[in-house]
């Protein structure tokens, strides 16, 4: 009897043992299978967040580049408007210095003379044609002394001038001296030649050229009188002569 119960202690002690292997071993495994699923859940968001935060920082370089293109694309600046034309209202004194001498017992009518600006011409505090530029005129009109009881007239008046080396025709009123047979000399600027005629008519009906003269001065087309010694006009080289535009002249801008 005590032979079967220690056998049967034995069986008993056996069957528990193997049964505790088991159990360990079990949960062994199970340990290592739950780790498994813990590190690949692990390693899942890992690689998801790098992968997300790869995402975001690739749309924001696409963003990046939008956000750059409205401020080289933004609302165009105007360009600047182009420079405007120089107008040189009528009635603006061009003050030219003569290169030719004029005179009216050996010039005619249709004769051409030149000269340069005395000084320069400005506008709205511009200079529009400089001091220098070359003019060119022409005689309108030459009487000697002799042909009108003693009385000597000659006309002048530009036809061009040279500005920044262009050619532009301009109509300035006519430039006049007469002179009597005493001496008597007077310079009128006149706007056309209707007054050149009425000035002509007065030294053919009896001396009285200065008198009309003076009257067209007194209009504001007097610009010098006095005595000389000379028998005819003459307009010498150097000498300074102050011409007025009948028209406006409009000039390319600078």
């Amino acid at each position: 009897m005590k032979k079967r119960l220690s056998l049967c202690g034995m069986v008993v002690l056996l069957c528990l043992s193997s049964g505790c292997g088991k159990s360990d071993n079990s949960g062994s495994q199970s340990g290592s299978s739950g780790s498994a699923p813990n590190s690949a859940s692990n390693q899942a968001p890992g690689t998801g967040s790098d992968s997300s935060s790869t995402a975001p920082g690739g749309s924001q370089g696409q963003a990046g580049a939008p956000g750059s293109g409205p401020a080289a694309g933004g609302v165009p600046v105007p360009p600047p408007e182009p420079p405007k034309p120089i107008v040189i209202p009528a009635g603006t004194a061009i003050p030219v210095i003569l290169s030719t001498t004029l005179n009216s017992r050996t010039n005619n009518a249709g004769d051409d003379f030149e000269g340069s600006l005395a000084s320069p011409v400005m506008v709205d505090g511009q200079e529009a044609i400089p001091k220098g530029a070359s003019a060119r005129g022409t005689v309108v009109t030459t009487k000697a002394q002799g042909k009108f009881k003693g009385e000597a007239i000659l006309t002048v008046k530009l036809k061009s001038i040279s500005v920044r080396g262009k050619s532009y025709p301009i109509a300035t009123q006519s430039y006049t001296e007469s002179e009597k047979g005493k001496g008597k000399r007077t310079a009128v600027v006149t706007g056309g030649g209707a007054a050149i005629g009425a000035l002509i008519g007065g030294l053919a009906g009896g001396g009285k050229g200065a008198a009309i003269g003076a009257g067209v001065g007194g209009g504001g087309g007097l610009a010098a009188s006095g005595a000389t010694g000379g028998k005819n006009v003459t307009l010498a080289a150097e000498s300074r002569v102050t011409f007025r535009l009948a028209d406006s002249l409009t000039l390319d801008p600078q």
